[in-house]
């Protein structure tokens, strides 16, 4: 919590005042109880109507200024606790940007978004309460205290003597409830992941008639969090009535020993009416402290939640600060060598080329050989274990993150499309990119033609992932987003999968043509659309299986002819 605390600084001035007018608020409402027992003793058991009136009307006064400062003070802690919330959201936005890839599965992606939406909500609620009660309550408690000593000292040791009953109650309640709160956040983690899982793959889930089954998981994980959520709420619906009790107790005592104190002539009725109005402040002052001690842990378990994301340092640090601007348009693997954490054995093993631009180098072997890895380890998601990669002759190690991937054109394994317009999400890779050159890419793509056939053009909705369109036209507007882009490198990872063959030659025919100045990374399953290629790397479980021409290799090499033979036949490998 100290952690998040310290983001607080920017607020410094509002905290202040947010201080100032609880403490006007507390004294205010101190204030009142003794203005209201002197209008009994000295107005109305002497019959003053005049009196009562001056008082009355100092007393509507105060409660007049209570209520103010009330409210601005209720205005300026949401204003402090929202604004704080969203800082706290940006920071963790922010830095999670910064993660490679190995950072999104540690933590896990539904726990990120746990994090950021209900952990900081946790934190912004009880911002809130601590900005109004961690100075209201100990100036009720100690106030309240010191009037009621004020009016009668004897009187007081009846709160004394309840006082380490309600104290105790509160500290068992908490130690029981404090070891659930985890529980709570790391259940709804889990609900969150199944949720999102059902979501993102429904599609899957009804193609195998799963839903029985997907139904049953979700109801474990609501009822996992459920059970510990009513465990966590039974324990503390305690609190509330046991403080009542206790208060309502007290104010029985005060009455009949106050009564005796009456008869005896120690002590007068207004004073007795004031007394017990402070001792129910101080008992709110306890009440007001115990919800903090309830949710003051609860949100410490937020807080450290998102300590454990601020604080998880990147693996990929950027240390360089040259451009990536020497050798226009190449790419080089200079004896690239790459092991995932904690696996035993490398991903890929001394791989080495080297392409000039307007060269075509393919990427081709069978399922696990490391063909999506190696694209993945150009835009820099992963660090080489040893050699190195270096994009228009300079080492990205070398160069910022964000320089690197702006000579880059990636169109990922997946087609991932936003929601918006189709021309808004070709201009996803060039943001001031023309209609005309939005236009020029798609028709280099091969989407021009599906895309006047929609109903508005280019400013057809597309549904959130692309939910609208068939795979092939996903693929096709995530090429356009690439080209539009005209990078010094374009990396095309098994894109051309949905294609159909014409398609798919009418599109690698376009990119010859168009792209003259880059190079061309494309990672296929099928030989028709490496077979062209400069230059084709065969990966066989890692390894470079070799490296040359579709010809060459059909000759010399027994991994590609296998490839080749089980999709043209033994004619074609012949």
């Amino acid at each position: 919590m100290l952690h998040i605390l310290k983001k607080l600084s920017v607020y410094k001035w509002l905290v202040v005042l947010i201080f100032i007018l609880v403490f006007a608020q507390a004294m205010a409402d101190l204030y009142l109880p003794t203005l209201m027992g002197d209008i009994v003793d000295n107005g109305v058991v002497k019959g003053d109507v005049a009196y009562i009136w001056k008082v009355g009307s100092l007393m509507l006064l105060v409660a007049a200024a209570g209520v103010g400062v009330s409210i601005l003070a209720s205005y300026y802690s949401s204003k402090v606790a929202m604004g704080h919330g969203r800082d706290i959201r940006r920071s963790v936005f922010q830095h999670v940007q910064q993660f490679s890839l190995k950072e999104f599965d540690e933590i896990g992606t539904a726990s990120l978004i746990t994090r950021t939406t209900n952990d900081i909500t946790q934190i912004q609620q009880v911002m809130m309460m601590i900005l109004r009660m961690v100075i209201t309550a100990p100036i009720m408690l100690a106030g309240g205290i010191m009037m009621a000593v004020s009016k009668d000292a004897k009187l007081s040791l009846i709160i004394v003597a309840t006082m380490p009953f309600l104290l105790g109650s509160i500290l068992f309640i908490l130690k029981k409830g404090m070891p659930l709160f985890k529980a709570v956040q790391e259940r709804l983690d889990k609900l969150n992941l199944t949720m999102r899982e059902n979501l993102t793959g429904i599609r899957v889930i009804r193609a195998f008639t799963r839903e029985k089954e997907e139904a049953k998981r979700l109801k474990t994980a609501n009822t996992n969090l459920t059970d510990v959520s009513i465990k966590v709420n039974k324990i503390m619906a305690f609190m509330m009535p046991t403080m009542m009790l206790v208060m309502n107790l007290t104010i029985v005592a005060v009455i009949w020993f106050g009564g005796i104190r009456i008869d005896h002539g120690n002590m007068q009725i207004g004073d007795l009416m004031a007394f017990i109005q402070y001792v129910m402040q101080i008992m709110f002052a306890l009440a007001m402290a115990s919800m903090l001690f309830v949710v003051i842990p609860r949100a410490a378990v937020s807080a450290n939640r998102i300590k454990e994301v601020l604080e998880l340092e990147p693996t990929i640090i950027d240390n360089g600060l040259e451009k990536a601007e020497k050798e226009k348009g190449t790419l080089e693997f200079d004896h690239v060598t790459f092991h995932y954490p904690e696996a035993e054995e490398p991903a890929l093993t001394d791989v080495h080329f080297y392409s000039r631009p307007g060269e075509v180098t393919a990427i081709i072997g069978g399922t696990g050989s490391g063909k999506t890895t190696l694209v993945n380890l150009i835009p820099r998601f992963f660090d080489v274990s040893k050699g190195a990669i270096r994009v228009n002759g300079v080492d990205i190690r070398n160069v910022p993150q964000e320089e690197v991937r702006a000579h880059l054109g990636l169109v990922p394994q997946k087609a991932f499309l936003f929601s918006g317009t189709i021309a808004d999400n070709i201009r996803y890779g060039k943001e001031d990119a023309t209609m005309e050159d939005i236009q020029h890419a798609a028709r280099i793509a091969q989407a021009d033609d599906f895309i006047q056939n929609t109903e508005h053009g280019y400013e057809s909705l597309i549904d959130q992932g692309g939910s609208n369109l068939s795979g092939g036209q996903k693929q096709r507007l995530a090429i356009a987003r690439a080209l539009v882009r005209k990078p010094d490198v374009y990396l095309f990872d098994d894109s051309f999968s949905a294609l159909d063959y014409k398609t798919d030659a009418s599109l690698r025919q376009a990119l010859k043509e168009e792209v003259t100045q880059a190079s061309i990374v494309i990672v296929a399953q099928r030989v028709s659309t490496v077979m062209d290629a400069d230059r084709i790397i065969v990966l066989d479980e890692g390894h470079v299986a070799g490296v040359s021409t579709h010809e060459q290799l059909l000759k010399d090499n027994e991994v590609y002819q296998e490839i080749v033979k089980s999709q043209l036949g033994e004619e074609e490998t012949a």
